[in-house]
């Protein structure tokens, strides 16, 4: 069933009231530092992290606050926490309208920051390669056309396997489906994306039809790979940026100008995310890559802290 962009407004709206009575008061304390639910991130908030602490500051482990957009912007916005490193825009371009967060139009004290993957990042929706080919379907308009071939709920139409709710793509589907000529003919299936893209997986491993959403980097673009076995039917281009609380900011530019430095490759986060699908990967895993990550870099990372002090 769809969830409205209304509903995420509502729950958002009481959020926030909820988390500004525990806002943090205490500014000389450790920098609070969330990380997104989606494991594709995971190193790059661990990789922060340990550059915060180099700057001399004490930081939470980003582990310890796992949050679904929907959730972290309101307490960014409300000082519950001073950043995450996991913003995609124009995905996320959402969560930055007062009115979509707290429910009033108001200017909300939080901002992207740096350019942690510059144009790197796509998302959008895929379909098997054997479909696509066998019915000449190179569109979301000619996938609505066939909707009867990815329809497993037997409601006429095909079902598209979506995000989380309370995902940025889970809202940016929706609106899709709202908007396109070919939404009347789909509907998002969501829950936990892991395990519905196991179902995809190995769908498409079975020869069977199927139809999802995708983004990079993830450690699925190892397995659905465009141009073997999926195809993009739509997508857009993204920017994974830090976004922090601008009052934080404010206090503290050395972490402000760090956030605006640092960078990391695209290949290097595909690298990890492939290392952390293929077995037995914990939180030190985790660390010990964003430690080799900052070590194998030591020059460039040197070069960044060095502003970021000088802009303190």
């Amino acid at each position: 069933m769809i969830k409205r962009a209304s509903t995420l407004v509502a729950v958002a709206a009481a959020f926030v009231l909820m988390v500004s009575a525990c806002a943090i008061e205490d500014e000389g304390g450790p920098v609070a530092i969330a990380r997104a639910d989606w494991s594709s991130g995971y190193m790059q908030a661990e990789i922060y992290a340990q550059l915060i602490e180099e700057l001399g500051h004490e930081v939470t482990d980003p582990a310890a606050a796992e949050l679904r957009p929907y959730s972290f912007y309101p307490a960014l916005a409300a000082g519950q926490y001073d950043l995450w490193v996991n913003g995609w825009f124009p995905l996320h371009d959402f969560y930055l309208e007062g009115e979509n967060v707290t429910g009033q139009s108001v200017e909300l004290p939080i901002e992207p920051i740096g350019w942690q993957v510059a144009k790197g990042a796509r998302d959008g929706l895929m379909i098997d390669k054997a479909t696509a080919d066998r019915l000449g379907i190179t569109s979301m308009d000619g996938v609505a056309a066939n909707a009867g071939v990815f329809d497993n709920d037997g409601d006429g139409e095909a079902d598209l396997i979506g995000c989380n709710v309370g995902w940025g793509c889970e809202t940016f589907i929706n609106n899709l489906i709202a908007d396109e000529s070919w939404g009347a003919g789909v509907e998002q299936i969501s829950g936990e994306y892991s395990d519905l893209v196991q179902g995809v997986i190995d769908k498409v491993a079975a020869g069977e039809p199927a139809l999802f959403y995708a983004w990079t980097p993830n450690w699925t673009n190892t397995v659905l790979v465009d141009g073997e076995n999926a195809v993009w039917m739509q997508s857009e281009v993204n920017d994974i940026r830090a976004v922090a609380n601008t009052d934080f900011l404010d206090r503290n530019p050395d972490i402000r100008r760090l956030l605006e430095l640092v960078a990391i490759p695209l290949s290097d986060i595909a690298a990890q995310n492939a290392r952390m699908a293929s077995g037995d990967y914990t939180e030190s895993d985790i660390k010990a890559d964003a430690e080799a990550w900052i070590s194998a870099n030591r020059d460039q990372v040197d070069d960044w802290l060095d502003s970021a002090r000088s802009a303190g």
